[in-house]
């Protein structure tokens, strides 16, 4: 018997020309770009790109996808206003996710007041809503990494970029009025193709890649806890098709509302990840150990680890890439071919 899927049905009325538009805020960004690139790949098209396309070194994130129309992240609220009864679902993925950055008042607007604007525009026209959440509201993990509501309130972030995603899952929960659906998922080390243009907040697959071509090594930062060797620090690298794959899953099956982590629930140290990207390069392992920035040092995160067990349990059933799998995939197929998606 097959198996008729939200995801199939929006596919059918596409093709008849009646389906609804599916708007992604970051559309030129890493993730929100490849979400679209997936989506196009299943045949949505009317999609409604949302951002700040000023930038040259984003263009070809977005430049050959299909889409319906691109809106400036400025005159989003007004678009809204205006066709509102077009839109089938929002994905919230546009944020400033520089962990560096000190201006409070820049995460306050990019992230907290305008992710309060998309919500509640969700609420009054009565449309889902999945945005993004972040592995950072964590902090240095001392509530431990699981996704109950519960603890959210009493996290405490090593820096402004958690704490304005963390502000924003605490004001939702708060809030009584709430959109039709709604799902936050917390990203864990999102890495893959698309994150060009991101600079020193790229993965460290990105650059350990680009170093090695350019020197013939990797340097990692040094570990200076004595609980933790150098290189041995962990993380949950998640690759981008997997995120995408949660996304438009949550769009197709509606799970239950809430805040939801998004890794593999299998944390890597960043050691493995280097020695991964040499074997998939086929160049032999150099490897240097540098201070960890000052700027970063206290506020650096040396394990993190989805647990992705509420995950499960609303009905994700589908594998993650390991971390092998995804590295040798994003290097062959992408870094090494100059390949956007």
């Amino acid at each position: 018997m097959k198996v008729i899927t939200f995801a199939l049905v929006l596919k059918h009325l596409n093709c008849v020309g009646i389906m609804k538009q599916i708007v992604i805020t970051g559309a030129a960004g890493f993730i929100g770009s490849y979400l679209a690139g997936a989506l196009n790949a299943m045949g949505f098209d009317d999609l409604i790109l949302v951002d700040d396309f000023s930038r040259e070194d984003k263009q070809p994130n977005w430049v050959n996808k299909k889409f319906g129309q691109k809106v400036d992240r400025k005159y989003f609220d007004n678009w809204f206003f205006e066709n509102h009864d077009k839109v089938g679902c929002v994905f919230h993925l546009g944020a400033r996710t520089d962990t560096t950055e000190v201006k409070r008042t820049i995460f306050n607007c990019l992230n907290l007041d305008y992710s309060k604007m998309v919500w509640q525009k969700c609420v009054k026209y009565n449309k889902p809503l999945i945005y993004a959440s972040s592995a950072a509201t964590y902090g240095a993990g001392e509530l431990g990494y699981v996704d109950s509501h519960d603890i959210i309130p009493d996290l405490k972030p090593l820096n402004l970029y958690g704490e304005s995603k963390n502000d924003f899952d605490k004001w939702v929960l708060q809030q009584t009025k709430k959109p039709s659906f709604w799902c936050g998922f917390k990203f864990f080390n999102v890495y893959g193709p698309n994150e060009y243009h991101k600079g020193r907040m790229a993965s460290v697959i990105f650059h350990s890649y680009n170093q090695i071509l350019q020197t013939g090594k990797v340097n990692l930062f040094k570990s200076h806890r004595p609980d933790f060797k150098n290189g041995m620090q962990l993380r949950d690298f998640v690759y981008v098709k997997d995120v995408a794959n949660v996304l438009i899953w949550a769009m197709d099956h509606h799970p239950e509302n809430g805040i939801y982590n998004l890794g593999t629930g299998h944390a890597e140290p960043f050691l493995t990840l280097v020695k991964t990207v040499f074997s998939a390069l086929e160049q032999p392992e150099k490897i240097e150990f540098i201070p960890t920035p000052e700027d970063i040092r206290n506020k650096y995160q040396y394990f993190t680890e989805a647990d992705i067990s509420k995950l499960r349990n609303a009905g994700y059933g589908q594998p993650f890439s390991t971390l092998e799998e995804g590295a040798y995939d994003y290097v062959k197929n992408y870094l090494m071919t100059n390949k956007y998606f």
